[in-house]
């Protein structure tokens, strides 16, 4: 494929090597999928099938969709698309920047382009002229007072506009969800729950009894729940505000009264009696294992759900809340399994997830408590991007 801003044609060659300096650089390197992405529409398009690189065949043979596939329903690979232009800007902005090629993604299309360095170089600035110099010819003293008092007023509008800027509303979705987990300085408390397990004693009888299993309450935290973790991490960091890690029973009701709190996964301590109290809840009582709503059952249940939680798909909640008992922002992310639970954690640090997640909210939601139901389908082994099926907003 012949870049744009050149004649001179790239050889696929060089392109490919490109590629591979991209895929192993830290910002995709920490992301299969959007390694896959990349990989799939670049060769695509140095093989001469660009035309083949559309939404729907993309889902399919990347993301394992099936053949029924409705890229309407599944927003997963314009999300994708999206991360990955992230990615490619991060990549040139920092490690890249001096490479001899880009690979870059335009907005609205699967079909990349490939730039020679030269080419999105900004061009040179003309040198200064010399300056002309001249007799200095006698002037009068300036007066000082009006200097200081124009000043004082430029000093004065820059700390305003400063105030303005630090001040003023969120623009994204994402912003505007954890404006109000963010607001004030105290840290933020990221709280994993403990998953019990049962362990085999070690001098147990060569046949198990039941009897020889031990219950371990507070040594393990779900894969989902870490990788959700991970997530939650990384995006306080990306935007500078200090955290503090706890997990399972290290964490006390007045921890969460301290400031706001991130509660990631199910909780089968101290936690369900704090979210029970709001209108959708997962119950693991019940069976089969779901969400309710206000105490009733619904249809976002896991009735074949296996003794070792595989699933297909699975049912999440993600909760925004001023918690009349703590008195502080809580935010939860809960799956019903660890799928729903990673997935949910995708969702509320990923921008464009997050924007069409809450495309139809109500006029004022930034200010208002809420709660999404998810549904993710699983593939495998991997949740796929969520999609909202039900939300509440008071």
């Amino acid at each position: 494929m012949a870049e744009a801003g050149r004649p001179l044609q790239i050889s696929a060659t060089v392109i490919r090597e490109e590629l591979e300096r991209v895929l192993a650089s830290p910002e995709f390197r920490a992301s299969r999928r959007s390694q896959d992405f990349l990989k799939y529409v670049v060769e695509h398009a140095l093989n001469g099938q660009a035309d083949l690189l559309k939404e729907r065949t993309i889902g399919i043979e990347v993301f394992g969709r099936s053949t029924d596939y409705d890229p309407g329903e599944d927003a997963t690979v314009r999300v994708k698309a999206g991360e990955v232009r992230k990615r490619l800007g991060l990549y040139y902005a920092d490690e890249g920047a001096r490479n001899p090629l880009r690979i870059e993604l335009p907005l609205g299309a699967y079909v990349p382009e490939f730039r020679s360095a030269e080419a999105v170089l900004p061009a040179p600035e003309p040198p200064p002229a010399l300056p002309i110099i001249q007799a200095p010819t006698p002037q009068r003293p300036a007066a000082r007072g009006p200097r200081i008092v124009a000043l004082a007023a430029l000093l004065c509008f820059s700390g305003a506009g400063i105030m303005w800027l630090a001040s003023r509303p969120a623009n994204t979705p994402i912003d505007q969800f954890w404006a109000p987990v963010l607001t004030g300085t105290a840290p933020v408390l990221l709280c994993a729950a403990y998953v019990p397990v049962y362990g085999l004693d070690r001098d147990a009888h060569p046949t198990p009894r039941p009897e020889d299993f031990v219950p371990l309450t507070d040594q393990f935290v779900g894969g989902g729940d870490l990788i959700a973790i991970s997530r939650l991490s990384v995006m306080l960091t990306r935007r500078r505000r200090p955290f503090r890690l706890k997990v399972g029973n290290d964490v006390s009701f007045q921890d969460l009264r301290t400031g706001p709190a991130i509660l990631v996964g199910y909780s089968y301590t101290r936690w369900r009696e704090i979210s029970r109290e709001m209108r959708f809840f997962i119950d693991g009582t019940r069976r089969p294992v779901g969400i309710t709503d206000n105490g009733a059952p619904t249809a976002w249940s896991l009735p074949n759900l296996p003794p070792d939680r595989r699933t297909d798909e699975d049912y999440a909640i993600v909760s925004r809340v001023f918690h009349p008992e703590t008195h502080a922002m809580l935010v939860e992310v809960a799956g019903i399994t660890q799928y729903g639970t990673d997935a949910a954690a995708d969702l509320v640090s990923n921008a464009d997830l997050m924007a069409e997640a809450l495309h139809a909210a109500p006029r004022g939601w930034q200010q208002k408590n809420l709660q999404l139901v998810l549904h993710v389908k699983v593939i495998a082994g991997a949740p796929a991007s969520p999609k909202v099926v039900k939300t509440y907003f008071w």
